[in-house]
């Protein structure tokens, strides 16, 4: 699996993960009345040796399959950190599944025959909330760069200011003078583009410490 940057950054896509063909076809021809565009495959396999485009999307997956399982797929898709969510179809569900999947994350858990609105709530679901997901990460992605831009002194600093530890008491822990901690507060807080505490110690639970 590659991933691919692509121009159209807001232009999501529908991946569609199904072993029977007339299926396919039906979703995409449903998608393409709504203006979604769609990619499908026939298994797991054939998604994976795919490239993912850089871009929104919602995966409509279902359950049994010859060879990997629906449900054993989206376990693989948390290990290896895909975050799309995932809608899945079946004919052959039972509650239990259905609570495993979500528990799991899935956005939504159909039977078939459903109705072509829910499966299309379902993905528009499924896409705002990707949308959403993206953002938090590029807004992580660009933290975790003005993080990396502080000298070791100023993380230390950071660190501990994050900690609602006064100036004084951070002087005596580093053991510094209580004026390189101010200096050092200051180029933390222009740095990393804090206008307050507050926000600073908010930075510092985005950046997980």
């Amino acid at each position: 699996m590659t991933t691919h940057s692509t121009a159209a950054a807001d232009e999501p896509v529908v991946y569609i993960i199904d072993d029977d063909g007339s299926v396919r076809a039906a979703i995409e021809d449903l998608l393409a009345s709504v203006g979604l565009r769609a990619l499908s495959f026939a298994s797991t396999q054939a998604f994976l040796a795919n490239t993912i485009e850089d871009i929104p999307a919602c995966v409509v997956l279902d359950v049994r399959m010859p060879g990997q399982s629906g449900m054993d797929f989206h376990r693989q898709m948390i290990e290896l950190g895909m975050g799309m969510p995932v809608v899945f179809i079946t004919g052959h569900g039972d509650i239990a599944m259905g609570v495993e999947a979500m528990k799991n994350g899935a956005i939504e858990f159909l039977t078939k025959p459903f109705r072509d609105q829910s499966l299309l709530d379902a993905i528009h679901h499924g896409l705002e909330k990707d949308r959403e997901r993206r953002k938090g990460a590029a807004l992580v992605a660009a933290l975790q760069a003005r993080w990396e831009s502080l000298s070791p002194g100023e993380q230390d600093v950071m660190r501990l200011v994050a900690q609602g530890l006064l100036n004084k008491q951070i002087a005596a822990q580093l053991e510094l003078s209580e004026i390189t901690v101010k200096v050092r507060r200051g180029h933390v807080m222009r740095k990393m583009q804090a206008g307050s505490l507050a926000e600073l110690v908010r930075i510092s639970e985005k950046l997980g410490m």
